[in-house]
């Protein structure tokens, strides 16, 4: 597993981004799904079939995050199960990849009520019996969210058809078509709805490949002022920032650090400049005193050795 797959998992992870994370795409950043309502599910995902030998087959994958929610709204009660996948880099098969997950979710459901009815015995006929599923019992939905955590557009699929070829239109209706529930910071417009700093993470994200933009949001988002550790090591990790973060600090005042960064590039620059200037002065000196060496007839190696540089550098100055 990539450090960029282990820090999305584990920052994610945490309930109360988590439940931030869902609102926004789940209900434009109301606050509906609350983070003590979550719990932690198994993100392995195994399905078992029979194979045409009879022998059982057995598929197993791995989600990033995997949560049960119990959400009170509109004066009901729901429950749904709400799988997150992290993507540093655009996946071009992503409705495939989500789809599998989604179904396999579905059907270890299937599979665990037929489990308890076997147990128990209680199928009223025989097509419940077959089916291991009563004409009474639900499936708990399913939700997975792509979470984008790259700096470039993403110009992968949103869903299913976006990867066929030519098909008859007559056709189309026929076909399941299964849409991605897509989080890319490119495409925000408005991070007001972020509760958490999930909010500076993908503010800097919408905005990394533009130094002038990102110096922009630091100045005028005073939020920045006061960011947690994790999140400043998830903005250096995706985003390709090196904010320097101090061991004994657990917020960073993030503008205060990106201007100090800048400042010591600027001397850097500047003590680079003088190096270089140095050199230029070093190199013009050497090839005025081997010109004057080779008017008074000195070999190519004396006068190499006299200006400290060496013969085939020498030659070109003397021929040019």
């Amino acid at each position: 597993m990539s450090a960029k797959d282990s820090m999305a998992k584990e920052y994610f992870a945490d309930n109360a981004r988590f439940a931030d994370l869902c609102n926004n795409i789940l209900y434009g950043g109301r606050e509906v799904i609350l983070p003590e309502n979550l719990k932690e599910r198994d993100t392995t995902e195994v399905l078992t079939a029979l194979g045409l030998d009879k022998k059982t087959i057995a598929m197993q994958k791995m989600r990033d995050i995997f949560k049960n929610a119990s959400i009170k709204y509109t004066g009901k009660s729901y429950v749904v199960l709400i799988g997150v996948e992290n993507q540093s880099d655009i996946h071009y098969a992503i409705p495939v990849k989500n789809m599998f997950y989604d179904v396999m979710a579905y059907g270890n459901q299937v599979k665990e009520t037929a489990k308890k009815h076997r147990k128990e015995k209680d199928t009223a006929t025989s097509d419940e019996f077959l089916s291991g599923f009563t004409k009474t019992d639900k499936l708990i939905p399913v939700i997975t969210i792509t979470v984008y955590l790259g700096t470039k557009e993403w110009d992968g699929p949103r869903k299913l058809s976006d990867m066929f070829g030519d098909v008859d239109e007559e056709l189309l209706p026929f076909i399941p078509d299964y849409r991605i529930n897509l989080l890319a910071p490119r495409e925000i417009t408005d991070f007001t709805g972020f509760r958490t700093s999930i909010r500076q993470l993908f503010e800097v994200l919408k905005n990394a490949y533009d130094k002038e933009k990102m110096q922009e949001v630091l100045q005028n988002d005073e939020k920045f002022s006061k960011v947690d550790r994790e999140t400043v090591e998830a903005i250096n990790l995706f985003a390709g920032t090196d904010i320097d973060i101090d061991e004994k600090e657990e917020v960073i005042d993030m503008c205060k650090a990106w201007e100090e960064q800048k400042n010591e590039g600027r001397e850097l620059g500047r003590e680079e400049g003088r190096e270089l200037g140095r050199e230029e002065g070093r190199i013009r000196q050497a090839k005025v005193t081997a010109l004057k060496l080779q008017k008074k007839g000195h070999s190519i190696e004396d006068i190499a050795e006299c200006v400290d540089f060496d013969e085939e550098t020498v030659k070109k100055w003397l021929v040019s």
